[in-house]
């Protein structure tokens, strides 16, 4: 023992942040806070996990700030102290948001991230060719009724469509979209209306409408174009890298028709369903954002942490887990999206972080 060397203390800052900027894993760096009192104020005074969580994702370079909810602090005395002090506070914030954030972004369970739909594009026969079916996995439901989108008929093949869907959280990961293109079994040579192309946008509502009132998106993320085949299966489209997804809209661009209806010569795009893989952030994690500017508040609930559907409490597992069953029974009233606006997320309480000491336990026992 008497032998070891603090290299914090041998070399210069700029080798020191050099080498444990190398740290990718959210747990190490949280460990190397732990290892002393010096070495976690050096990752507090250089937001390492800051600067972990935007190397992982871009996206993050928005937040303009960091708040707590719940956090039981002096707010006080801070308002009061020197602006030393006041730095250091907010130093320390971003450190335990981060800390959480960087865990959270690689940690989370994978799951199916569609809360509800929003809109589509256009709708053939409506309501029964609905954007609210592709939330159906089956393209065949009780009494062999077909459960499936479907477009208005085009002249011109190069028509696209959307499809958007609101997310269950305002801050998520997506990594894969899958879509199952439909096939008429009633139609003669029972054919597929898939698209060419498909395109992903990823973003958040404008805080205005427009003036037919219709409510427009402000889009961060755009994929590039994948192939689709015409085949009855459902297809899966991964994205090059996991993508941010702050706001909770995404919509599904389809490109070029493929097939023409023999009944009006007309072509159409039709999907039977949607899945939109991710990890969801909630209830520990959610987002204001800042209008004009596109900035955002990432805020964190101190009393919650993100935690896979399976052990969410009561209220939360009902909203995701069993949301399919919901929405199928909604679906035959026409009344989906008012009704999904209802689900409220129940909030879980944690232990509170009162000392330095057990805010370091604390994030010790989080990444452990």
């Amino acid at each position: 023992m008497e032998s070891c060397v603090d290299f914090l203390n041998w070399l210069d800052d700029d080798m020191s942040l050099k080498i444990l900027m190398c740290l990718d894993d959210p747990s190490d760096l949280v460990r190397v806070s732990c290892v002393s009192r010096s070495w976690r104020h050096y990752v507090i005074a250089n937001g390492l996990c800051k600067q972990l969580c935007l190397r992982m994702f871009p996206q993050l370079s928005r937040v303009s700030c960091v708040i707590e909810l719940n956090k039981q602090v002096a707010e006080e005395s801070a308002a009061f102290g020197s602006s030393c002090y006041m730095e250091r506070q907010a130093l320390e914030r971003d450190h335990r948001v981060y800390a959480y954030l960087a865990r959270a972004l690689s940690s989370s369970v994978i799951e199916d991230c569609i809360a509800e739909t929003i809109s589509a594009s256009s709708t053939d026969n409506y309501p029964e060719e609905s954007i609210v079916n592709t939330l159906e996995p089956r393209d065949i439901i009780e009494g062999g009724t077909a459960s499936y989108w479907s477009s208005k008929g085009q002249s011109n093949p190069a028509v696209p469509e959307t499809l958007t869907y609101k997310l269950f959280s305002q801050i998520c990961v997506i990594t894969e979209i899958s879509i199952h293109p439909f096939q008429a079994f009633f139609q003669l040579g029972l054919p597929i209306y898939s698209a060419k192309l498909v395109r992903f946008r990823m973003g958040h509502f404008k805080a205005s409408s427009d003036a037919s009132g219709e409510q427009e998106f402000v889009w961060t993320y755009t994929s590039p174009e994948f192939a689709m085949v015409q085949e009855n299966r459902l297809q899966n489209f991964k994205l090059p890298e996991p993508v941010l997804c702050i706001g909770g809209i995404l919509q599904i661009e389809l490109l070029e028709r493929i097939q023409r209806q023999e009944m009006d010569g007309l072509f159409y795009i039709c999907v039977s369903h949607v899945q939109v893989n991710g990890r969801l952030l909630l209830p520990a994690f959610s987002v204001e954002i800042l209008e004009p500017s596109g900035n955002v508040v990432l805020k964190k609930d101190h009393l919650a942490t993100c935690r896979p559907y399976s052990i969410l409490s009561g209220n939360e597992s009902n909203a995701i887990s069993n949301g399919y069953y919901v929405r199928r029974q909604l679906r035959d009233f026409q009344q989906v999206v008012n009704m999904l606006q209802g689900n409220v997320m129940e909030v879980v309480e944690d232990h509170v972080w009162d000392e330095e000491e057990d805010e370091v336990d604390e994030l010790e026992d989080y990444v452990l």
